[in-house]
């Protein structure tokens, strides 16, 4: 590799964090060490920045974040820097065409969340580190006061509706808006044309002054396809969708935050360590000692 890594963008969900919200004392000594040779540590999530907050405080990150799938990017003291909004008039259309098919709806904007009405569906999201959505009635009348950066479609109970859906609705909306299947096969999510974590990431590479090819970012989904793809070096942890293991240039043995853990010290601490003592060996890994995140309950 010609360029060395200064910015790490990583995934939570699926990603940095493992199926119990957990995040390892292996990828955590991975992110330090990386961060203690300069190279900057960026979060990059489908959920909001609250649901984000204890990750940040426990890794001590100081840099922006992308959050809301690429909506809404944040500086590191909590304002937003930009921001995409849903088409109020293909809101309506979608809430419409889901609500008459007996899917709930979840409406975000910036670190809020709207619903309806809270039911086992809605409970999703806060089981996922999501604060609780505020309770507004229909989410029709919302549209008349509040910006949305995207809706989420949840169905719980029969995940193959949620898929026959996206087929459905990609017809109704004819491209005036994106889908995107997140980690959660309950849910599909509705965002703004051009909306990504891949577009949000070009943008901040601007104001950081870094150049793409300098990026490691790491996913597990569909919507970090496109940031794995800019990025000089693309990593798909081992538990990713098939989709994205395609399109990147590196898939882990290892899945979650372990993943992480082996990308950077494959594509950061290795090289380093080769450069300061030529021909000296990589030490071991860490044992895979899990440590508990709590971003559940954020």
């Amino acid at each position: 590799m010609t360029d060395s890594i200064k910015l790490i963008v990583v995934d939570l969900d699926g990603t940095l964090l493992n199926d119990q919200h957990e995040m390892t004392e292996r990828v955590q000594q991975a992110l330090r060490a990386a961060r203690d040779q300069g190279v900057k540590i960026m979060l990059a999530t489908g959920k909001t920045r609250g649901s984000a907050l204890k990750v940040i405080e426990r890794l001590g990150l100081e840099t922006p974040g992308i959050y809301v799938q690429g909506l809404v990017t944040y500086a590191s003291d909590g304002s937003i820097l930009h921001q995409i909004t849903l088409d109020p008039a293909v809101a309506r259309q979608v809430i419409t065409f889901a609500e008459d098919r007996g899917f709930t709806l979840i409406a975000y904007s910036g670190t809020r969340m709207f619903v309806r009405a809270r039911n086992h569906d809605t409970n999703l999201i806060t089981e996922y580190g999501e604060p609780e959505p505020e309770v507004v009635g229909p989410l029709q009348n919302l549209l008349n006061d509040t910006t949305i950066n995207k809706l989420g479609i949840v169905h719980r109970a029969d995940t193959r509706r949620v898929k026959a859906l996206r087929w459905q609705l990609d017809m109704q909306i004819n491209g005036s808006a994106r889908l995107v299947q997140p980690a959660l096969d309950a849910m599909l999510e509705v965002l703004p044309k051009g909306g990504s974590k891949g577009a949000a990431l070009k943008m901040l590479l601007k104001d950081l002054n870094i150049p793409a090819s300098r990026v490691l970012a790491v996913g597990d989904g569909e919507n970090d396809l496109e940031m794995v793809q800019m990025a000089g070096v693309g990593v798909a942890v081992s538990n990713a969708e098939s989709i994205l293991k395609a399109s990147a240039d590196y898939v882990t043995t290892a899945p979650y935050g372990d993943g992480v853990a082996e990308a950077i010290e494959r594509y950061v601490l290795k090289p380093a360590a080769i450069e300061a003592e030529p021909g000296t060996s990589q030490p071991e890994s860490t044992p895979d000692q899990t440590v508990k995140t709590e971003v559940e309950n954020s």
